[in-house]
């Protein structure tokens, strides 16, 4: 999860060098287009894989809103600095949880609510409306955080059905065409360096992904998920070493209050798993 964290902020880092020479929706068009690639060892598990209508429907949504997240986040790149960029992006999994109470049906328990609560309070504390502007970088990271809340649950559905790499595969072609006629309305010919840049991005992405399974194969949730706070430190350490960004103590405090609050929801969900396959002492184990 330390390397997972490295390699997040390394994907921001790279995209804030782009600047906003680029648009929005082309530069992650082409971080999704040059990522293909990187799929070409998966094909012979992603052609055995047969979707029916119902898949179809459930990756073309995941596509749309993934897409417009995207196109959200490397706007917002652009235009803030990195922690408050890592920091609001720990909403999702928020996000993921109110969802899941209102769409999928899981029980929203005291606990669950007061925490979904206070990483909302932890967003507030970041924005800090009417103390600061409120530009529109923060706003689309709070949309961005939505979106990708909303992807997640889909890929959950998804997942009860066909392989994880099948999910990827499908995020990653869905998105490339659902963000192609974005890009194409407002097109700017990159340079070879931002070409460049834009395959270390999927490269990265991609090979965070895989060290993030590593972890999770490794160790339970609850261990797992307070490690995300990481990617903050990372983010301020860079923000403020490379980009010349001042150290926001209120974004640090926000984080910590967001990631606080999902590494409880965290812990709470595997401690109720943990109850539910756990048998009494007098039954049988196997």
């Amino acid at each position: 999860m330390i390397i997972t964290g490295i390699l997040f902020v390394g994907v921001t880092a790279l995209v804030k060098t782009i600047g906003t020479r680029i648009p929005a929706a082309e530069a992650a068009f082409l971080r999704y287009a040059l990522g293909l690639a990187l799929l070409v060892p998966a094909l012979p598990v992603i052609l055995r894989t047969r979707l029916t209508g119902r898949l179809w429907t459930v990756f073309g949504i995941r596509g749309a809103v993934h897409t417009v997240g995207v196109a959200l986040w490397f706007f917002a790149m652009a235009r803030i600095p990195l922690a408050d960029v890592t920091a609001m992006n720990f909403l999702a999994p928020i996000y993921v949880t109110i969802g899941a109470a209102l769409f999928l049906g899981e029980r929203l328990a005291l606990r669950r609510l007061i925490a979904v609560l206070l990483a909302l309070g932890g967003a507030v504390i970041i924005l800090r409306p009417g103390l600061r502007e409120v530009g529109p970088g923060h706003m689309a990271m709070v949309l961005t955080a939505i979106c990708f809340g909303a992807s997640y649950l889909l890929a959950k559905l998804a997942s009860n059905e066909v392989s994880p790499v099948a999910v990827v595969a499908m995020l990653s072609v869905t998105v490339t065409i659902g963000l192609a006629p974005l890009a194409a309305l407002d097109w700017v010919t990159p340079t070879l360096l931002e070409l460049a840049t834009l395959f270390g991005v999927a490269a990265l992405a991609t090979g965070g992904h895989y060290t993030m399974t590593l972890a999770f194969k490794a160790a339970p949730l609850a261990v797992t998920q307070p490690m995300t706070f990481l990617q903050l430190v990372w983010a301020v350490l860079l923000g403020a070493l490379v980009f010349g960004e001042g150290v926001d103590p209120f974004v640090l405090l926000g984080g910590t209050v967001i990631v606080g609050s999902v590494s409880f929801i965290t812990w709470r969900e595997a401690m109720l798993k943990r109850r539910a396959i756990t048998p009494l002492s007098n039954a049988t184990k196997f």
